[in-house]
């Protein structure tokens, strides 16, 4: 398994055991993490960090990190228990918010990048997400390459109110300018996709990849049948209903996501310098 200059490796214990999530499967550790954390008896995709999808994904050693230093602040002023959520956070993700962003090649190809992870707050979507997202945007229409985001989130974040929620708006006027300049926008949806992110950037790809089995919706599934008064059907908010209703373009499984960016990468070579 190979890995970045951006993070130190992390190999696994080959004495511990992980009991899968889904079937309750014991899985060793270090086949855990060499299989990109999939049950090799179920199939079941636990959630990665953004390092680990770095790893998987991107050619080794081409990822050069832009933005690190850029931190959310107390808008609302929540007071210092917000602030150190955030920065318990930044020391378990080594990230400086909810979404990893750079420079890096797939095959080759370069692309600007960003990579949400959902172990930060819930990969939600607050000043410094929303800004963040806006420079990957801006970086592919500076250098003519194609943007690539992976998406991982509960949506808005809600210590940050208005401003969060403003981000939607920004994220999305910057994807417009990407689609003004003919750059091409390749957004991968992953477990989970929800709320003003699923609602702004995440929906407005050129192509739109899901990972199989991943959880892809607005509002909680719950909320919506207290809301309609219906039954929704067993498969609703899933990577494959997505498909089937149009806001996906293709469902893959993990192991497949890194050739099929590549296929589609390939297809923009063109439009691209």
């Amino acid at each position: 398994m190979k890995f970045f200059d951006a993070k130190p490796p992390v190999h696994g214990n080959p004495s511990q055991w992980i009991k899968c999530g889904s079937c309750n499967n014991p899985i060793y550790e270090v086949d855990f993490v060499e299989n990109f954390k999939v049950c090799p008896k179920c199939g079941f995709q636990h959630r990665m960090t953004a390092y680990e999808r770095l790893n998987m994904v991107f050619d080794q050693g081409t990822f050069r990190e832009t933005d690190g230093k850029l931190f959310s602040v107390d808008p609302l002023e929540f007071g210092r228990e917000y602030m150190e959520k955030l920065e318990d956070d930044s020391r378990k993700t080594d990230l400086s918010d909810a979404v990893l962003t750079g420079t890096a090649r797939v095959e080759g190809i370069p692309v600007s990048l960003g990579i949400m992870d959902f172990s930060f707050r819930g990969g939600s979507m607050g000043s410094a997400v929303g800004e963040k997202l806006v420079r990957v945007f801006e970086l592919a229409i500076k250098n003519k390459i194609p943007a690539v985001v992976f998406t991982a989130s509960g949506g808005a974040r809600m210590q940050e109110g208005v401003i969060a929620l403003m981000q939607m708006a920004k994220t999305s006027a910057a994807v417009n300018k990407m689609r003004e300049a003919r750059v091409p926008y390749i957004v991968v949806l992953t477990d989970p996709t929800t709320g003003g992110v699923s609602a702004s950037f995440a929906s407005l790809g050129d192509i739109t990849i899901a990972e199989s089995k991943a959880i892809i919706g607005f509002s909680g599934a719950r909320v919506i049948e207290q809301t309609i008064r219906q039954k929704l059907p067993p498969d609703f908010q899933s990577a494959e209903y997505s498909m089937k209703h149009g806001f996906a373009d293709i469902v893959v499984p993990r192991l497949e996501i890194r050739q099929t960016l590549i296929d589609v990468l390939s297809f923009f070579k063109g439009v691209c310098k």
